[in-house]
C-alpha cells in the first residue's frame, strides 16, 4: 500500500466516526423527546424546534459526509487505478531490469572468460621469464660461489705465508734478543774499562799540567791571566779600528748610501747566469746520419754551407755534429735547418734551400717575439720596428758567456731600482739602460764599437739625444754627461759584474772561495772548512780534542785577519768556528 492510499483510508475512518456519533446523538434527542411529556409550553416548543433544527443540521452533515465519503471512495478508486498502473510500469520495468541484467551478467561471463584465459597467458610468460632468471641467478651464483672458493684458497695461502714469516721473524728476534743481551754485557765490561781509563787519563793530566807548570815556571792561573790580558789588548785595537771605521762611515755617509742603493737594486734583480755561446751540437738519431749529410763526394754537406753560411764540423764524436758560425742568428738558422733536414730524412741540395728559408723565416719570428717579451717585461711600448727586429737578434748574442738581450733587461730593471731610489725618471732611465748594448747586433756588419755603432743606430730611429749619449757613454767613449748615462754605466757595472754572470768574474768567484777554504783549512786543529753563502759566511769544524774554547775564539780570529790581508771582496765575511763532542755507538 502506497502513502497515498493510507491517507485516503485514514480520512475514510475519520468521516465515519463523525458520522457514527452525530447519528447517536440525534437518536439520543429523538428519545427524549418521545420520551419527555408534551405540554405546550413555549420553552418546550423553542427546545424542540432547536434540537429539530440540530437535527436537521445533523442530518445535513451527514449528506454531506456522505457526499464527501463517496468523493473520498471515488478518489480512491482513482488512486487504486492510478497504483495498479504504476505497478503495471513497475513490473514491466522489473522485466526489463532482469532483462538487461541477465544480458549484463552473459557479457560479464565473456569478460571473465577472456580475462581468465590472458591472465593464464600472462601467467605462464611470467613463469617462463622467472624460470629464465632463475637459472641465470642460479649461473651467476655458482661462479661467484667457485670465486669466493678461489679467493678462500688464496687466503688461506696467504695466511699459511704470513705464519709462516711471522714464526721467521720471532725466530730472528730471538736471536737479536740473544745478541743485544751479549752486546749489553759486552757494553758493560767497556763501560767499566773506559771509566778505569778516565780515571787514569785524569791523573795523567794533572801529573802533566803540574809538570808544565814546573818547567815553564808559571801556574795555569797565571798563563790563562796573561792570555786573557792579551785578548783584552788585542779586543782594544780592534774597538779602536771600529771607532775609526764609524768615524769613516759618518764622514762618507754619501758613498755608503750609493753603494747601499747599488747593492739593493742588485738583490732585487733575478736573472739566469750564464749562457753558451761560440758552437751549436745537434744531436743525432744515429751515425748513419752523418753519411746523408755530406751526401755523395760531399755535395749535401757543400750545399749547405753555401745556402746557410755556417760551417758543419763532422768528426768522431758518436751521434753528433758541431755547426760553427761567427754570427749567431746565422749560426741559429743553420741549426735549425739541419734539425729539420735530419727530421724529414730527405737530405739534397734543392731541399736544403726550402728547408733553409722555412728556418729562417721561423728564426725572424722567434727574435721577434722574443724582442716583445723583453719590451713587455721591461716596460717599453713605443719603439720602432726596426730597433724591434735588432733587438731580436740579440737573443742569440752572447757576450762572456751572458746572453746579451737577459743582460738588457736585468740591466734595465737595476737601473729602474737606482732611478726609484734617486727620485729620477725611472721609465727615461729604464729606456737608456735597455738600449745600450743595441749595436751588438750589428757589430759584425757595421766597424766600430757597439757603443758609438747603437748611438747612431738610436740616433736613426728617432731615438732621444738622452739616450742616444747614454748608449755612446757607457763604456767611456765619450765622457758622460748627464745622470742618465752614469746610471747606464752603473747598472750596466752591476749586471756584468756580479757573481757568475760570466765566465771570468765565475772563476774569479770560485779561485777566492778556493782560497778562503784553503786559509781556514791551514790553521792547526781544523777537520773539515765550508764556503757559504757565495762566500759571505765560512763555516769552520775543528777537532774537539785539538782545539778547546778559548782556542776556538782566536782561530776565528786568525782566519778572518789572514781573509782581510790577503783577499778582496765586497762586503764582509763572517768566520764561525764549530767546536764540538760526538759519541757514536752502532746498535747490531
Amino acid at each position: 500500500m502506497s502513502g497515498f492510499d493510507a491517507v485516503l483510508l485514514v480520512a475514510v475512518l475519520l468521516l465515519a466516526l463523525i458520522v457514527l456519533g452525530a447519528v447517536l446523538v440525534g437518536v439520543r434527542a429523538v428519545r427524549g423527546i418521545a420520551g419527555a411529556p408534551r405540554p405546550e409550553d413555549p420553552a418546550f416548543i423553542a427546545e424542540k424546534d432547536r434540537q429539530e433544527q440540530s437535527l436537521a443540521a445533523l442530518r445535513s452533515a451527514a449528506d454531506e459526509a456522505n457526499s464527501t465519503v463517496d468523493a473520498a471512495k471515488s478518489a480512491a478508486a482513482a488512486a487504486r487505478t492510478e497504483a495498479a498502473a504504476a505497478r503495471a510500469e513497475a513490473k514491466a520495468a522489473r522485466a526489463e531490469a532482469r532483462r538487461v541484467l541477465d544480458g549484463a551478467r552473459a557479457e560479464a561471463d565473456t569478460i571473465l572468460e577472456r580475462v581468465h584465459k590472458q591472465a593464464e597467458a600472462d601467467a605462464e610468460q611470467l613463469r617462463t621469464a622467472a624460470r629464465r632468471s632463475g637459472e641465470r641467478e642460479a649461473a651467476v651464483l655458482a661462479t661467484t660461489t667457485r670465486e669466493q672458493a678461489a679467493e678462500v684458497e688464496r687466503r688461506a695461502a696467504r695466511m699459511d705465508d704470513r705464519e709462516r714469516l711471522h714464526s721467521e721473524e720471532v725466530e730472528r728476534l730471538a736471536e737479536r734478543d740473544r745478541q743485544l743481551s751479549a752486546a749489553s754485557a759486552a757494553l758493560a765490561a767497556r763501560e767499566s774499562t773506559l771509566v778505569d781509563r778516565d780515571r787514569e787519563l785524569a791523573q795523567a793530566e794533572d801529573r802533566r799540567r803540574r809538570e808544565l807548570e814546573r818547567v815553564a815556571g808559571i801556574t795555569a792561573e797565571a798563563a790563562r791571566g796573561e792570555l786573557v790580558e792579551a785578548i783584552e789588548a788585542q779586543a782594544k785595537r780592534e774597538a779602536a779600528l771600529l771607532v775609526r771605521e764609524i768615524e769613516s762611515e759618518a764622514r762618507n755617509t754619501g758613498e755608503e748610501r750609493a753603494r747601499h742603493i747599488v747593492v739593493d737594486a742588485i738583490q732585487r734583480v733575478a736573472s739566469e747566469q750564464t749562457a753558451e755561446s761560440v758552437v751549436s751540437v745537434l744531436h743525432l738519431p744515429g751515425d748513419e746520419m752523418k753519411g746523408r749529410i755530406i751526401g755523395r763526394e760531399g755535395r749535401n754537406i757543400r750545399a749547405f754551407e753555401s745556402v746557410t753560411g755556417v760551417n758543419l764540423i763532422i768528426d768522431d764524436t758518436p751521434e753528433a755534429v758541431l755547426l760553427s758560425c761567427f754570427d749567431p742568428v746565422r749560426r741559429e738558422v743553420g741549426r735549425l735547418t739541419l734539425e729539420k733536414l735530419v727530421l724529414d730524412g730527405r737530405i739534397h741540395p734543392h731541399r736544403i734551400e726550402e728547408v733553409h728559408d722555412l728556418a729562417r723565416q721561423e728564426v725572424v719570428q722567434l727574435c721577434q717575439r722574443a724582442a716583445e717579451d723583453a719590451l713587455v717585461e721591461v716596460g717599453i711600448t713605443e719603439i720602432h720596428p726596426e730597433l724591434v727586429s735588432l733587438l731580436g737578434r740579440l737573443r742569440y748574442r752572447t757576450s762572456y758567456g751572458q746572453n746579451v738581450l737577459k743582460h738588457l733587461v736585468e740591466t734595465a730593471h737595476i737601473a729602474g731600482i737606482m732611478a726609484a731610489e734617486l727620485r729620477l725618471d725611472v721609465p727615461a732611465i729604464k729606456r737608456c739602460a735597455f738600449l745600450h748594448d743595441i749595436g751588438k747586433a750589428l757589430t759584425h756588419e757595421v766597424e766600430g764599437s757597439h757603443a758609438i755603432v747603437g748611438a747612431d743606430v738610436a740616433r736613426k730611429y728617432g731615438e732621444s739625444e738622452d739616450v742616444v749619449h747614454a748608449i755612446e757613454a757607457h763604456h767611456n767613449e765619450v765622457p758622460p754627461q748627464t745622470i742618465e748615462a752614469v746610471l747606464t754605466q752603473a747598472s750596466d757595472a752591476c749586471s756584468g759584474g756580479r757573481p757568475g754572470a760570466r765566465r771570468e768574474s765565475l772563476e774569479a768567484y770560485v779561485r777566492r772561495l778556493e782560497r778562503i777554504e784553503e786559509i781556514a783549512a791551514g790553521k792547526l786543529g781544523v777537520e773539515r772548512v765550508f764556503a757559504m753563502q757565495a762566500g759571505r759566511e765560512v763555516r769552520v769544524m775543528v777537532r774537539p780534542e785539538d782545539v778547546d774554547d778559548i782556542s776556538a775564539s782566536v782561530l776565528a780570529r786568525d782566519v778572518a785577519k789572514q781573509i782581510e790581508e790577503e783577499l778582496t771582496y765586497p762586503g764582509q765575511i763572517r768566520v764561525t768556528v764549530v767546536r764540538e763532542s760526538r759519541v757514536t755507538e752502532i746498535a747490531r
